[in-house]
């Protein structure tokens, strides 16, 4: 089968290459999938530049999710068969022809809905729901602060805050984003070159601050949210796009703008920070994946999950599909097409 093998860090004209690899064995509990789509996620970024301590070591084939056709199961199967067209996250392994994951990570389809938005439905939309309804418990009238509204991420937590009723600011880097977070309903888009979040947020809260934040940012975005948190606030951490395209000096600096909180900190104004890694919650709690996913596939049915799929790529152009989103072009998912 074909893959595209990261080879070495850096640049992404740099660092894949496309090659005939064998097809992977399916174990007890697992799938074969013959891959139709495969999406993007900022995380093979940081991968890519030699920064996300999860990768596997190279060479090796990224990609976090998945979207085509059941080729074979393993013992124990029983949620899906072999010939079914389904989504599925997979950790690591995604950009080939061939995928293996575990079946718990995997949910069936709907004809109607096309190879590529599946993909956005996987783990972008399944980090914005746990983190959104499990870790959080979004409700009617809550003030939130979506950082990188327009990614797949972003776009998931206002569709579902929307739903929840909430109140919503969400930052952008461009005016282009800028109307996209308008037209899909934010109430407060924030330009973050041209305004600063914090400041907006606290005049338009009358100083009361955001009961929510969900941070992909990190750095300093991470330290003025929690000064932004209401009493009882929350900020929801789940990536650092902050750190890419820095040299080792950059890096240092940006981990310390994170800051540093002793528990007392955060226990008198009752603020909490709360970290996601979905990779851990895979490998140590398959069945919230499982849940997850399946409530994600019916918020979809309902109309109250709508994936913005930014561009489709060809497998043969990986590398212009990671330069594409690493330099914060893309609204909604970046997918890849064999």
């Amino acid at each position: 089968m074909r893959a595209a093998v990261l080879i070495k860090n850096g640049s992404a004209f740099k660092a894949f290459e496309l090659r005939e690899v064998p097809i992977p064995l399916v174990k007890q509990g697992q799938v074969l999938i013959k891959v139709v789509a495969f999406g993007l996620n900022f995380a093979d970024v940081m991968a890519r530049k030699g920064m996300y301590k999860e990768a596997p070591p190279l060479p090796a084939i990224l990609g976090y999710d998945v979207a085509g056709i059941i080729e074979e199961i393993g013992q124990g199967v029983l949620n899906v068969k072999k010939g079914d067209r389904v989504t599925a996250m997979t950790r690591f392994g995604g950009y080939a022809e061939y995928a293996v994951t575990n079946a718990s990570a995997v949910a069936a389809i709907p004809d109607e809905l096309d190879a590529a938005t599946a993909t956005a439905l996987t783990t972008q939309y399944c980090t914005a729901l746990y983190a959104a309804a499990e870790m959080v418990n979004l409700h009617k009238g809550n003030t939130i602060l979506v950082q990188s509204g327009a990614g797949g991420v972003g776009t998931a937590l206002i569709q579902y805050a929307l739903h929840k009723q909430c109140e919503i600011f969400a930052t952008a880097g461009s005016e282009t984003k800028i109307n996209y977070l308008s037209e899909i309903g934010v109430h407060h888009p924030v330009n973050y070159i041209t305004q600063d979040f914090e400041t907006v947020a606290k005049k338009i809260t009358n100083q009361k601050g955001i009961d929510v934040i969900f941070d992909a940012v990190g750095g300093k975005s991470v330290k003025k949210g929690i000064r932004l948190l209401a009493p009882g606030g929350r900020i929801v951490c789940y990536g650092a796009s902050a750190l890419t395209n820095k040299n080792i000096f950059g890096k240092i600096k940006t981990a310390l703008d994170f800051g540093f909180y002793h528990p007392a900190m955060l226990m008198m104004p009752s603020k909490s920070i709360i970290g996601i890694n979905m990779l851990k919650i895979a490998d140590h709690q398959p069945q919230v994946i499982e849940r997850t996913l399946t409530e994600v596939m019916k918020l979809y049915s309902a109309g109250i999950f709508v994936p913005q799929i930014a561009k489709v790529f060809l497998g043969t152009a990986i590398d212009e599909a990671h330069e594409y989103l690493e330099n914060r072009k893309s609204i909604g998912k970046v997918v890849v097409q064999w």
